[in-house]
């Protein structure tokens, strides 16, 4: 078998960035080693200054197959994340026809994917109102975890759940092991926000920031702390934009929960602000918050509040954003991230002082432990899949619409400056991505944690 190597004087392994070379042997890392130490006969590849970074795992994807592909699918969705540095995704369970609520949905998203991938992937299973008796089967049949939500998801497919629907299923998904990951925002502080909004002009940001308040937010991580300590699952917390909710993670850990949480690019790029009146593009859920509120989430990064990173990838076609209309109020509330991701993270994370070492622990090593696959994904060590990034941490480029791989070039970062531009993505060996191109065939396959075992 050929021993490939990549070179670079930026390295970034668990020991920190340095000089040297991963050997590749297959589909797997064989060892790290400096430049002198290369065998003879090796097929070498030198990237010089730009850095190699493990491949990103990106925990909180929108692919919306089967059902919805004309949202985004499996081809244009791990096209875009092969572009962005990703070479691990999991798929949400909602806004696929039908929602992987039942082991039956699990087997067709299956099928969906079959030669269409351009990165590796996983399943989260769903906790609806009525399938609290599959949520065991669902982790049998191999999702890494559960995704529920407090409020109503935006579609009809995927029904909310209310504290006594939570609390039927919260044993089950106990017994599991796996992660619950729950978007936090209760219902009854947005309706009361709404109901004093009447007549209000949906076309100003302002509007709809006020429409979808903190309390909301944070009511639902009292709520959720309340029923951790009581049925000790693991909570995961996602797209965290309030920033006050960090203390309240902060204290439940003190404590000894079992409590992680999450935030995205956007929240840490994109500032209230900023947003023009009519930029439906920028709206999500929850909402983007005040320049303040963004420097706090950065400083619950810094301090280990905040575990990780992920995109929250949610695309829709353009008409569904209402851009001519710029109503806040009927746009979809989602935004497509993954090939923008890291530049757009690295971008604001250097300005703040913080170094690679740190992107990769929120973007590939923190994810990867929530998905359950950090045994073979998130970082450059031996008998790791070989998933890895080449990127030039100096380059600047303009966001175009070229740029973005997606199934609809739509982004809030169209127009602007970002650094950080991503030479090449590996995935388990071989290039998925590189100067531009896509080359070869799909080879991303599901994530088996039993074949993860048999191959360790």
């Amino acid at each position: 078998m050929t021993l490939h190597a990549l070179v670079s004087e930026r390295l970034l392994t668990p020991k920190g960035e340095q000089p040297g070379a991963v050997l590749v042997e297959g589909e797997r890392i064989r060892a790290v080693v400096s430049r002198d130490e290369i065998p003879q006969d090796t097929d070498t590849r030198d990237f010089g200054n730009a850095a190699i970074l493990p491949g990103l795992v990106d925990s909180h994807t929108h692919l919306n197959e089967p059902g919805r592909a004309e949202w985004e699918g499996f081809v244009s969705g791990t096209r875009a994340a092969a572009a962005g540095g990703y070479t691990m995704l999991v798929d949400m369970p909602l806004n696929s026809v039908p929602a992987t609520t039942r082991v039956a949905a699990l087997e067709a998203k299956r099928e969906a994917a079959r030669h269409k991938c351009r990165v590796d992937w996983a399943a989260w299973g769903g906790v609806v109102s009525d399938n609290q008796q599959d949520i065991e089967p669902l982790a049998r049949a191999g999702v890494r975890g559960f995704k529920c939500f407090l409020i109503h998801p935006g579609t009809d497919d995927f029904t909310m759940v209310n504290e006594r629907e939570l609390r039927r299923a919260l044993p089950h998904v106990a017994r599991t092991g796996l992660p619950l990951l729950v978007h936090a925002e209760l219902p009854a502080a947005v309706d009361r926000a709404t109901s004093r909004l009447v007549g209000a002009n949906w076309n100003l940001y302002d509007t709809y920031l006020r429409s979808r308040p903190e309390e909301a937010e944070l009511s639902a991580i009292r709520l959720l702390i309340v029923l951790c300590r009581e049925y000790r699952f693991h909570l995961h917390i996602v797209h965290l934009s309030a920033s006050d909710g960090v203390a309240l993670v902060r204290s439940a850990r003190a404590e000894g929960l079992p409590v992680t949480v999450e935030t995205c690019p956007h929240y840490l790029h994109l500032a209230a602000e900023n947003i023009r009146n009519g930029a439906t593009l920028a709206k999500c859920a929850p909402p983007v918050r005040s320049l303040e509120n963004r420097e706090k989430l950065w400083q619950g990064l810094a301090e280990g509040s905040i575990q990780l990173l992920a995109t929250d990838h949610s695309p829709s076609p353009p008409e569904m954003k209402k851009i001519e209309e710029g109503d806040f109020r009927q746009a979809w509330g989602g935004i497509a991230g993954l090939s923008m991701a890291l530049p757009v993270v690295w971008t604001e994370a250097s300005r703040r002082g913080f170094t690679l070492s740190d992107v990769i622990r929120w973007m590939a090593v923190a994810p990867a432990r929530l998905a359950g696959c950090d045994s073979r994904k998130g970082r450059i060590v031996p008998g790791h899949d070989a998933d890895l990034v080449v990127f030039d941490p100096e380059a600047e480029f303009v966001v175009t619409k070229e740029r973005l791989h997606q199934r609809h070039a739509l982004s809030p970062y169209l127009g602007e400056k970002l650094r950080g531009v991503i030479k090449a993505t590996y995935l388990r060996g071989q290039p998925v991505f590189i100067d531009g191109a896509f080359p070869g065939e799909p080879r991303g396959k599901e994530f088996r944690q039993q074949d993860a075992e048999l191959n360790s």
